[in-house]
């Protein structure tokens, strides 16, 4: 058969398919995870640009192991079992200083609004979680050089620490999620307060009893009954259980710590996200 007699059809390519749309969820999800990831790498190029204030923030928690650590431990007023205070007291100077840092970050969103910058960015197609979401991301990161911090003081100090690297990954995940918790929590004071004085004051008057509360600096079995229905509420107590557990194995149930603070970061986000808009409206 002569090349002339094939069928042009024969040679024709195959019709290209048209591309095929994402469903709108997916498309908004892409959206989400992009622009998170944006500000999540905006907010690590802050923190690099200002290292001065991790070295700062360095000097609370050496004073609490060096000075009511080491004394407490000398004096044995709160009863640890055979496990010694210092070891006890570790964890819950992590997950303090983890929540002084991010408690006041709402301040730091008053003030991109009080610049215009809160405003313009809400005008883009710019997700509102993702902004929120990458303000917690460097609460995180902040939380978790607090966290290295003090493992080398713990290791100075001689803390009994389990220095296995999934503990450390575990209890570092644990700082940030929280770290990203109290800063979304710091966001939506914000965004119902508006002022950044009012602010100040109410960070002031719910950190201490959050820290006091919680069993960061004796164990819940010491408390009062009252305290203890508080603690049993308290995310902090769920951050400072969670790193004993991975730390010093400390009876805790793991699994629940986690949940509960993965569903309090969840939650958070999304109140400081629903309360944006009339924070930048103001």
């Amino acid at each position: 058969m002569s090349a002339s007699s094939l069928d042009t059809r024969d040679l024709a390519l195959p019709p290209t398919a048209a591309p095929r749309e994402l469903p709108p969820a997916v498309n908004a999800a892409r959206l989400l995870v992009s622009r998170a990831t944006t500000f999540c790498v905006l907010e690590l190029r802050r923190i690099a640009h200002d290292r001065s204030e991790l070295y700062t923030r360095a000097i609370q928690p050496a004073l609490w192991l060096l000075v009511f650590g080491e004394t407490f431990t000398r004096l044995r007023a709160i009863p640890t079992g055979h496990l010694p205070y210092l070891d006890f007291l570790a964890p819950g100077i992590m997950a303090q200083s983890a929540l002084f840092i991010a408690i006041f970050y709402g301040i730091q969103i008053i003030w991109e609004r009080d610049a215009g910058m809160l405003s313009k960015l809400l005008a883009t197609p710019t997700p509102r979680a993702a902004l929120v979401f990458g303000k917690s991301f460097a609460a995180g990161v902040r939380g978790a050089t607090q966290v290295v911090v003090i493992l080398i003081l713990c290791a100075i100090l001689r803390v009994g620490i389990n220095w296995n690297p999934l503990n450390l990954l575990g209890a570092v995940f644990i700082v940030v999620i929280s770290a990203g918790f109290f800063s979304c929590l710091s966001m939506t004071i914000a965004g119902l307060v508006l002022s950044r004085e009012r602010l100040m004051g109410i960070g002031q008057a719910i950190t201490m009893p959050l820290f006091f509360s919680s069993s960061a600096l004796y164990p819940t079995y010491v408390m009062p009954g009252w305290l203890q229905a508080i603690s049993k509420v308290n995310p902090l107590t769920y951050e400072v259980e969670a790193l004993r557990g991975l730390l010093i194995g400390w009876p805790t149930t793991l699994w629940l710590d986690t949940v509960v603070l993965a569903g309090a970061t969840l939650a958070s986000i999304t109140c400081a996200s629903l309360l944006l808009p009339r924070l930048a409206n103001r």
